[in-house]
């Protein structure tokens, strides 16, 4: 878990030393059903700042709702070189339908 601070910045150095990114590393970043999506790519625009930190673009933000000071779930797979942002919507989401298929389509 981290948080996203007033200009979109993620500040967990440790997730990207896993994954084994540097501030020159090419990233494409774009949102799909509700996740972000970082992965490695040659011709990606987006790279990590100077600090080593995540930005998020300002749309990607928008469009999964996220504010200033939110927790997010980060999950990587460095041989991949993809890291999932999972917002608190998305969270959300996922632990409904968990509930609801152990409860066996009850949403109680």
């Amino acid at each position: 878990m981290a948080a996203i601070d007033i200009s979109g910045r993620i500040a967990d150095r440790v997730i990207v030393h896993v994954l084994g990114w540097t501030s020159e590393t090419r990233l494409h970043i774009y949102e799909d059903a509700g996740l972000i999506v970082v992965r490695l790519s040659p011709q990606g625009v987006f790279t990590l700042t100077g600090q080593r930190h995540l930005h998020l673009p300002a749309a990607v933000r928008k469009w999964c709702g996220l504010k200033a000071g939110e927790r997010v779930l980060l999950a990587a797979d460095p041989t991949a070189g993809i890291l999932i942002v999972h917002p608190p919507a998305a969270l959300d989401q996922m632990i409904v339908e968990a509930h609801t298929n152990t409860l066996g389509g009850n949403r109680a």
